[in-house]
């Protein structure tokens, strides 16, 4: 199909593009990678009278390193993130994650901030922004205020935008020292939307114990989540079969999937707590290792 007129914007700033937004309000887009936006527009589910392009707006495409957390700018695409030494050093399930993610043209222009905006509950990267205690930094013509991941991904789809609001950047937690990761997903391909995935980071202590451990889901929910009913079940336990299935037993009660023509609801539960048994037992063995070569 072929999108409804309208009219096209290049914007020069940031400032530039708010103003454009506080003039026309919903009727306005903005554009990015828009590799989520383009298809929906195609097919007339939106119709934007105004796009406002923000590739040329110098220093949103940056990833910087702040210490405990990283920043990453409006139009930091898939591939930068896949492939920068930062996210690689300091927040590796991340870099492990972005090899999942879409395939290669759309790694090449989507952005991970679309990402998050577009809030697709079976994406990996609202889950990641959750997980990893993720802010959203948004900027008006009038103001500017940041949200935490939880209060910004309000449904499947939706946001908490207004619409004279667009994102400039989200910061997200690092790894604590010592850390092991995994990243688990099951999709019908390589680069599909996953029917469910899961990230875990965990520490131990010298008895082998989990400590500190995040969970993230995507595709089991209305957004993706942060299960933290999950990360006190795991606390201060040793890792067993029997820790496993209790794991299992909870995923099966607290998860509420939907159901489509790729999987039923019972189908994504019991799925979900196969790839959450593989990624915890991944984690906690790199958090081993990670004690036994001296970061923990």
């Amino acid at each position: 199909m072929k999108p409804a007129r309208f009219d096209y914007v290049r914007a020069e700033s940031v400032d530039h593009a708010l103003e454009v937004l506080s003039q026309n309000g919903d009727e306005a887009k903005i554009i990015a990678g828009g590799q989520s936006l383009m298809p929906m527009i195609n097919f007339r589910l939106v119709k934007p009278s105004v796009l406002i392009d923000i590739n040329r707006i110098p220093g949103l495409e940056i990833i910087e390193d702040k210490g405990d957390r990283v920043h990453m700018g409006a139009l930091a695409r898939h591939r930068m993130t896949a492939c920068d030494a930062t996210i690689r050093r300091k927040i590796p399930v991340l870099h492990e994650v972005m090899h999942h993610v879409a395939h290669m043209t759309i790694r090449n222009r989507g952005t991970f901030c679309g990402s998050v905006c577009h809030a697709d509950p079976a994406a990996e990267m609202p889950m990641i922004v959750q997980m990893l205690d993720g802010e959203i930094e948004i900027a008006s013509a009038s103001k500017r205020r940041v949200l935490p991941a939880a209060a910004f991904l309000v449904g499947s789809l939706v946001n908490a935008l207004e619409p004279d609001e667009m994102v400039t950047g989200i910061t997200i937690g690092t790894s604590p020292a010592g850390a092991g990761w995994a990243f688990e997903e099951f999709s019908r391909r390589h680069g599909d939307f996953a029917m469910a995935a899961i990230a875990v980071t965990l520490r131990t202590d010298d008895g082998r114990a989990i400590r500190d451990a995040r969970i993230g889901m995507t595709g089991v929910g209305e957004t993706a989540m942060r299960l933290h009913g999950l990360e006190t079940l795991l606390e201060e336990r040793q890792l067993d079969d029997l820790l496993l299935g209790e794991v299992a037993e909870w995923l099966n009660d607290n998860l509420s999937p939907n159901a489509d023509i790729h999987a039923s609801a019972d189908y994504r539960r019991n799925l979900s707590g196969v790839l959450a048994g593989r990624a915890i037992r991944r984690a906690h063995a790199r958090a081993l290792e990670m004690r036994t070569i001296g970061h923990g």
